[in-house]
């Protein structure tokens, strides 16, 4: 199927797609990489009247370091992240992420803040940024705000972003150096999103946790912070206990629905395997593994 008719924009800065976006209100829609969006509109599930494609923005590119914190222009490219050296030494689990999305073409052409703005629960970089402790930086026709990532996610396709604001950067704190990182996704096959996924950061001093943090992808109507599970690592070693109790924990939080990918009660248990190989993963990783 083709999509609705709709008229096209190529705004040349923020301050004129946010314009745009006051303009036609409810009519209107950001184009960041197009492919949650585009899909939609052929399926007649979105049927913008105005298109509003961002790609000639070009202060909404860029991986940069500054002030002890990591920035992400929001049209930086997934596959952009994956050639970041800057990430690869300070945020390697953003590369691990990227890498599980979709295919190459799909990377080479889909957008970070498209991949997060959308607010679909099973998009993977939402949990990535929220296990970060990431902000988001909105603009719109009464300036910038930032918001937590934590919180950002309200339910199904459902966000803090306002009805004229555009998410312009990213801001993740530097992790400290020498953490652990790991990304588990499991998924029906490449390209495919999760049945279930969790995301785990987490440093090891002297044998104990001393600060750890997990979310999860796909495993109820927005990512999940896994909280408790994450607190229960902290002040003490990271054993075959501690790993089954914060698997546990995890899995208690999720609300998955059964779909192509499975039955609810399979993938809220693979919510504790996917935890639980996760926390090995970044352990290894944090142990110099």
């Amino acid at each position: 199927m083709i999509p609705g008719r709709f008229d096209y924009h190529r705004p040349e800065s923020v301050e004129q797609a946010i314009a745009l976006l006051a303009r036609f209100g409810d009519e209107g829609r950001i184009l960041a990489g197009g492919h949650s969006l585009i899909p939609m509109m052929k399926l007649r599930l979105a049927e913008p009247a105005h298109l509003i494609d961002l790609q000639a923005v070009g202060d909404l590119r860029g991986i940069t370091e500054s002030g002890g914190e990591i920035r992400i222009g929001a049209m930086t490219t997934q596959a952009e992240l994956l050639a970041s050296d800057l990430l690869g030494e300070a945020c390697p689990i953003l590369a691990e992420v990227a890498n599980l999305i979709a295919d190459p073409q799909v990377r080479y052409c889909g957008t970070v803040g498209g991949n997060l703005a959308n607010g679909d629960p099973g998009n993977d970089l939402p949990a990535a940024m929220m296990v970060l402790g990431a902000s988001f930086v909105l603009q719109g026709p009464d300036g910038e705000r930032t918001t937590a990532a934590n919180g950002f996610y309200k339910g199904l396709f459902e966000t803090d972003l306002g009805a004229s604001e555009v998410l312009v950067e990213i801001r993740i704190p530097k992790p400290r150096s020498g953490h652990g990182y790991a990304y588990q996704k499991l998924k029906r096959k490449v390209g495919d999103y999760a049945t279930a996924a969790a995301a785990v950061i987490l440093a090891i001093d002297g044998g104990s946790c001393v600060e750890a943090a997990i979310t999860l992808t796909n495993l109820g109507a927005a990512p999940l912070n896994a909280a408790a599970a994450a607190q229960s690592l902290v002040g003490g070693p990271v054993d075959t206990a501690a790993v089954a109790k914060a698997g546990e924990l995890a899995m208690a939080i999720t609300d998955p629905v059964a779909d192509l990918r499975g039955p609810a009660d399979y993938r809220k248990s693979m919510a504790g395997v996917m935890t639980s190989r996760a926390i090995e993963q970044a352990l290894g990783r944090a142990q110099g593994g």
